[in-house]
């Protein structure tokens, strides 16, 4: 058989230069030549590709009017120090869905809609699932009367599943056939969700998640003002929450995600315009130490930006072991700001917002997709 490049051994090829490729790249390679095309197709290869791909946080960009109007999925690639809007490069651009949970490269997009069958007027959610490296899409109606909570992998099947509790009704009725507490619904199942009870843990459905030791987990805050926060943990495998000791901040919204193989917490201080860092460092005893505190360049940034915002809008997440600090700043501008408080890079586009989500991009074929009735590629709702 010929190689693959004249003059290099397919080992490199393969694997030292192929597998570096971005997905788009990868799949523009393909189609130069048949060896090509099954060099780069196998699963080992696909699934090593997969843990090379950067996770980075994903940014929204909104396109025409509120009724006719398309969303940009565009990756935040904080390597790069772009600052022109044409530069923000989408990697899908979709036709009236939002995405909501994110998971090994997969997206779940939803949709509201109105159901007047029963006289009233409720909000009917419209669930889908993509993959925005392959194009694959497919409707999830099983799951229309339910809010969904989490998307994760489940380590002993392989299978991807959703963590779902039940929304009501405009006359304030769960559905017909539902119960209290949270349901698991598997990705390409016939059956419906399965309630698995535990409706006292129904206060994690508006708060982010961080999938950690395969386990999920949701910072709560106390309203409590004696209280220190906790954090909520969803054990996957036995579909059961406990409870553990969160680090020992202020009240308030905090940033949970996982670097450098430790769960880590961000809390911003909006009075002293500073970002504490703390991470857990013995998971099992719950023993938390401030790893740093971060402040942000707010008069460098109020100068060049001749704008004074008293209330600052941060996300702080992790992409490659970095911490990641993002600033919605004024109207459609984001700003990137590194560990050492300094502005790195500026995003502006009109539409743009900062979203709460992290991509990594994969080319692995899933099995649930054929499975799921809708299925299509290269089709809507992808633009």
């Amino acid at each position: 058989m010929a190689p693959l490049h004249p003059g290099l051994p397919d080992e490199i090829a393969i694997w030292e230069i192929l597998i570096r490729l971005d997905p788009k790249a990868l799949l523009r390679c393909r189609a130069v030549c048949r060896g090509w095309l099954r060099a780069t197709s196998t699963r080992e290869f696909l699934v090593i590709h997969h843990g090379r791909q950067p996770t980075l946080p994903l940014l929204d960009g909104y396109n025409g009017d509120v009724d006719d109007r398309t969303l940009d999925i565009i990756p935040l690639d904080h390597r790069a120090r772009l600052v022109a809007a044409d530069q923000l490069q989408p990697i899908a651009r979709l036709d009236h869905r939002h995405p909501l949970q994110s998971c090994d490269g997969l997206l779940l997009l939803c949709t509201n809609g109105t159901d007047i069958s029963n006289g009233g007027a409720d909000i009917k959610r419209q669930y889908s699932i993509c993959n925005p490296a392959t194009r694959q899409y497919a409707p999830l109606r099983q799951i229309a009367d339910f809010i969904v909570v989490a998307m994760y992998p489940h380590g002993h099947t392989g299978e991807y599943r959703l963590l779902l509790y039940p929304g009501r009704l405009m006359n304030g009725n769960l559905a017909p056939g539902l119960h209290d507490g949270f349901y698991v619904f598997t990705l390409g199942s016939c059956q419906p969700p399965r309630h698995i009870g535990w409706p006292e843990a129904k206060e994690v459905m508006l708060e982010r998640n961080v999938l950690f030791r395969g386990n999920l987990h949701w910072y709560m805050e106390v309203l409590e003002s004696s209280k220190a926060g906790m954090i909520l943990v969803f054990d996957t495998m036995e579909e059961s929450f406990t409870e553990m000791r969160a680090a020992p901040i202020d009240r308030g919204d905090a940033d949970l995600f996982e670097m450098d193989g430790m769960l880590i917490l961000a809390k911003f201080n909006n009075a002293a315009e500073a970002i504490d860092i703390w991470g857990l460092q013995d998971y099992e005893r719950e023993i938390w130490t401030c790893k740093c505190q971060i402040r942000l360049p707010a008069e460098d940034i109020r100068a060049q930006f001749q704008e004074v915002h008293r209330n600052w809008d941060v996300q702080v997440t992790s992409s490659d072991e970095a911490v990641i600090i993002l600033v919605l700043y004024g109207l459609y501008r984001i700003l990137q700001i590194d560990i050492d408080g300094k502005l790195v890079a500026t995003f502006h586009r009109e539409g743009l917002c900062r979203g709460l989500l992290r991509l990594k991009q994969s080319l692995v074929p899933h099995t649930f997709f054929p499975a799921l009735e809708g299925y299509v590629v290269n089709s809507l709702p992808f633009m």
